[in-house]
């Protein structure tokens, strides 16, 4: 249900505590023995595990409080702050630091309000902003913004686009933008919001056709890359695709599956004037994840072709993932992918490894864990999508970045010289360089997943098939939030595999 990439190369997965009892035991004899717990209260197995990805071995975490339809994301020491959930979890804050024997540490009541399907977001000042959840039309801090501050902000933007009985203003799709404020989307609409002064800075036009993205809908959206970051005004753009037609989750009730939405809109938030762009997939889907490769384009997967999230709300998995070419051509800019043989639906998703790999899992629409004699059985299995540039066709044109090392500390506006290997003729002209904040992903949006293009100069040969090229870091917290980034070299689009960098 939950994944976070953490800075040491291993993955956080964790799922609800009350579906029942798991498949794995907790080590050493551990037990949850919650007497609040709604369904197993001694409980030995575990709820939450770290993934080693480089020996594709796991070990079981131990999470106290239910962290069903929770939000969270990485702080700038590499934590991974994890907040809210349901019933006993719905104000604990859970942080788990990155160490071979770490685990989860809980602060119970450590959000002012209940929070169950809200959105985090990384601030500039190293904080992180929790908007909204069911029935919470407000916003608050993590860590409070002072001793004496206001435990919470309402946000009547909340009210305004809450459906009685579908409520898709939840899960809201939020993006800092280049000038400080939040861009907040929510139903089908969206606003541009200063955080500090709790104002309304612009308001978008309702995305066209009026349907609903947002959750239950689940359609999935992302920041596309931020580029020219030493201009004098950086351009932002944001993309929102797929979701389920107006009143779909309400068909579902009464058996019937709407066929998802096929249409992507897409919108230069910085504009004077912005407009909402359309353009058509190659086939309807609801419940995708979008994971921005490092190359700038935008994969989509996972998902079904009708109904919505929700318990055995889904229908027609949609097996082959869709390719967004960001700089393509309109009309030409999709590519379909080659297919996955296990049905993504409600609780999928999906992160990029620092190979290059997508990590896929989760899948269960049930109250429960359910395994046998359903339509779509709870799914325990993890699978890697390997995009089009990792194929042997490619390794000749590929960089083996050699310098900087991996964990290296940088500040902002900070000159890097990148050394990288090209065993093939090396395009000159062809090579970039990306950062890219990994993403807290859960319910069809990956929370703070942010693409930077580096600008290249002096491109020089240092020899043995080596070469260097000079790139200056973005220059403040708020087009780049102080943490860690996965740094990647491109030659003719072809990505190296990424490098850790912290950014502060």
């Amino acid at each position: 249900m939950h994944m976070q990439l953490l800075h040491n190369d291993r993955v956080i997965i964790f799922d609800r505590t009350d579906f029942g009892l798991s498949n794995l035991d907790l080590p050493n004899g551990k037990c949850r023995k919650n007497p609040r717990e709604l369904v197993v209260k001694d409980d030995c197995t575990a709820h939450s595990v770290e993934y080693n990805v480089a020996s594709n071995k796991f070990r079981p975490l131990f999470v106290e409080t239910d962290v069903w339809c929770s939000s969270g994301s990485a702080a700038p020491d590499g934590s991974l702050v994890q907040t809210g959930g349901y019933n006993d979890g719905d104000r604990a804050v859970r942080i788990f630091n990155p160490c071979p024997t770490c685990d989860w540490q809980e602060i119970e009541g450590g959000l002012a309000a209940r929070r169950w399907y809200a959105t985090n977001h990384m601030l500039p000042d190293g904080k992180q902003i929790v908007i909204g959840g069911r029935k919470q039309f407000n916003y608050e801090f993590y860590p409070k913004k002072g001793a004496t501050a206001t435990n919470t902000y309402s946000l009547p933007f909340l009210v305004q686009t809450n459906d009685a009985g579908a409520e898709n203003n939840l899960y809201p799709f939020v993006f800092l933008n280049v000038d400080g404020n939040l861009f907040i989307f929510a139903n089908n609409r969206a606003i541009l919001f200063n955080y500090n002064d709790n104002k309304v800075v612009k308001t978008y036009p309702t995305i066209p056709g009026g349907d609903p993205r947002s959750y239950p809908s689940s359609g999935s959206a992302v920041l596309l890359p931020l580029r020219n970051l030493q201009g004098p005004s950086v351009e932002a753009e944001v993309l929102i695709c797929g979701g389920a037609p107006k009143g779909s989750y309400q068909q579902t009730l009464k058996g019937r599956f709407v066929g998802a939405l096929n249409t992507c809109a897409r919108i230069k938030i910085t504009d004077l004037n912005p407009q909402w762009a359309m353009e058509t997939m190659p086939g309807g889907r609801t419940m995708g994840d979008m994971v921005m490769l490092p190359n700038g384009n935008v994969l989509i997967i996972n998902g079904a072709a009708g109904g919505t999230a929700g318990w055995d709300s889904g229908r027609n998995p949609v097996l082959n993932p869709f390719l967004y070419k960001t700089n393509g051509k309109v009309g030409s800019r999709f590519e379909l992918q080659k297919p996955s043989g296990i049905p993504r639906v409600y609780h999928s998703t999906a992160i990029l490894l620092r190979d290059g790999r997508v990590l896929v899992s989760g899948s269960n629409p049930h109250i429960f864990y359910n395994f046998t004699n359903v339509l779509f059985p709870t799914e325990l299995r993890l699978e890697a999508f390997s995009p089009s540039y990792l194929e042997p066709g490619f390794n000749n044109l590929r960089p083996k970045i050699v310098v900087p090392q991996s964990q290296t500390k940088l500040k902002y506006a900070q000159k890097l010289k990148v050394q990288f290997q090209v065993t093939g003729k090396l395009a000159k002209d062809s090579v970039s360089v990306t950062m890219l904040a990994p993403p807290f992903t859960t319910h069809s949006f990956s929370m703070n997943q942010r693409l930077l293009v580096l600008e290249p100069n002096n491109l020089s040969d240092v020899g043995k098939l080596t070469y260097e090229v000079e790139v200056t870091t973005p220059p403040s917290a708020i087009l780049a939030p102080p943490g860690f980034y996965l740094l990647f070299v491109l030659h003719q689009d072809i990505p190296s595999q990424g490098i850790w960098i912290q950014v502060m």
